[in-house]
């Protein structure tokens, strides 16, 4: 609740300070005393905008600070105005007029004309329709919490795979793909350089012909390997006369068998060059395999090779993941089916007190002035989600002669204020703990304005309401009255 409030230099206020306590808190005064203000000073508390014709002449800006205590903690907040911004804290601390707002969502609410209360968004209707629901659409209502919140919970295991079912088997089916064209061109590490040196062979192999049998002519039988033999038998004639030159002989020997595997070798390469001439057709496919591998997947082959093998393991992940999703798919659609009934009980206990709110609404709104009056809540199916699966809508006539419509388009401002008045006592419930009313006695009087403050009386029982009246009818039920009495061009705020 607002346990002390100070204001300076609002409006005609040059100063005051309140410590309303809880119960109906009534201001009152006579027309042009600037009574209002002490809402304008809520509403600024509230972090709506600020108005420039709010600083008063008193200096050159206006000052409000205030102390609300809740169930577990004291915050104080401020806000500074001049004429060129504004500034706010919390606990001493600098904050933005939104986070006001958000600090004082759920403990105060300000209603007057103009004014786009909480009523007006089919949300905060929901949510004052819920509060106000018995222990059945209570139960309801934790029961479709529980249902949405595994129904997340699988949602987001589902959404951990990556994407849905047919998304995981189109990427299956690439990466097997990609893995097969690498498998079966059968390719290994260190192919490609192999496959480049036989092509090249193979291209010039009529040259390498030629000369390989210039080779075997000039190093062959009738070559340097009869000439190398010649030369071995004269020194090995040699060395039995110098037996000095026998390792040389050696030499010889060896130099003639390393000649020998020489020619071997040459001859062995020769042949190769004879072998079917679709060979280099074979290895220059080959080549051309390799060079649209390493289009798709890698710059050399082995970059192809170990896309190749990345391409398989992601095979096996997803294989393995699209088991675990049939079994989530079962699963969400269980979850959703579940949210889906869970949420049509919860509608209907929802309609059940909305039908019996609206009763009670409309005999505390006859109580209150209005002769015929007409409120529905419309309840309309919607995708469900957190709150569960309703559009909740406050439609609103002040009398059956007229069409009901929404009340942020309907409503006065002080027609909007009794009919909150009277949804707040015909709920029993609200969730915010403290509610200030302006203009709710415009256009009544006596035993009507008695009524008013008596249901003003009875809402104020378990919360904190703030009334500004000129009626005496309303002031006479107050817990706190206060009075503001004008002085020229100054006011001030009087306990009474």
């Amino acid at each position: 609740m607002l346990d002390a409030l100070t204001v300076e230099n609002l409006g005609l206020i040059p100063n005051a300070s309140l410590e309303p306590g809880p119960g109906l808190v009534v201001i009152t005064g006579e027309t042009g005393t600037g009574k209002t203000l002490l809402l304008g000073a809520l509403r600024l508390l509230r972090g709506e905008a600020a108005r420039k014709d709010q600083i008063g002449p008193a200096g050159d800006e206006t000052v409000v600070q205030a102390r609300f205590l809740t169930d577990t903690e004291e915050r104080i907040l401020g806000r500074r105005v001049d004429q060129r911004r504004s500034s706010a804290t919390i606990d001493g601390s600098m904050a933005t007029a939104a986070s006001l707002g958000e600090e004082l969502s759920g403990i105060l609410d300000v209603v007057g004309q103009h004014d786009r209360t909480m009523l007006s968004e089919p949300r905060a209707v929901r949510r004052s329709l819920d509060a106000a629901m018995d222990d059945d659409g209570q139960d309801a209502l934790r029961r479709y919490s529980g249902a949405w919140a595994a129904y997340v919970e699988v949602g987001e295991h589902a959404a951990a795979l990556g994407g849905d079912r047919r998304a995981l088997e189109r990427e299956l089916e690439m990466v097997r793909f990609q893995r097969e064209e690498i498998e079966d061109s059968g390719f290994a590490p260190g192919d490609e350089q192999v496959l480049g040196d036989r092509a090249a062979r193979l291209r010039n192999a009529e040259e390498l012909r030629e000369r390989l049998a210039s080779v075997r002519e000039a190093a062959g039988d009738h070559g340097a390997a009869e000439s190398l033999e010649r030369a071995i038998r004269d020194l090995r004639a040699a060395s039995r006369v110098d037996p000095s030159l026998t390792d040389l002989a050696d030499l010889g020997g060896e130099l003639s068998e390393s000649l020998s595997e020489f020619n071997t070798e040459v001859g062995r390469v020769s042949a190769d060059l004879d072998h079917d001439p679709r060979e280099l057709e074979h290895v220059e496919q080959r080549i051309a395999l390799i060079a649209d591998l390493k289009r798709k997947y890698g710059e050399d082959l082995d970059a192809v090779l170990e896309f190749g093998t990345s391409a398989a393991r992601r095979a096996d992940e997803l294989e393995e993941l699209l088991d675990q999703a049939e079994i989530i798919e079962q699963q969400l659609a269980e979850a959703r089916s579940t949210v889906e009934g869970v949420a049509s009980d919860l509608r209907g206990h929802r309609r059940a007190a909305a039908e019996r709110i609206a009763a009670a609404t409309v005999g505390h709104l006859r109580d209150l002035g209005f002769s015929d009056p007409i409120v529905e809540f419309a309840i309309t199916e919607r995708e469900p989600g957190p709150e569960g699966g309703d559009r909740v809508v406050l439609n609103f006539s002040s009398d059956r002669a007229l069409e009901p419509g929404p009340i942020s388009k309907v409503a006065s401002g002080g027609e909007l204020s009794r009919l909150i008045l009277a949804l707040r006592l015909a709920a029993g419930a609200s969730e915010v703990a403290g509610v200030a009313f302006d203009e709710i006695d415009a256009g009544t009087g006596g035993v009507t304005a008695l009524a008013m403050g008596r249901k003003l009386k009875d809402l104020a029982r378990d919360r904190q309401v703030f009334c500004v009246t000129h009626l005496p009818q309303v002031a006479a039920f107050a817990d706190t009255p206060y009075v503001v009495r004008r002085e020229v061009n100054t006011a001030a705020v009087e306990e009474l």
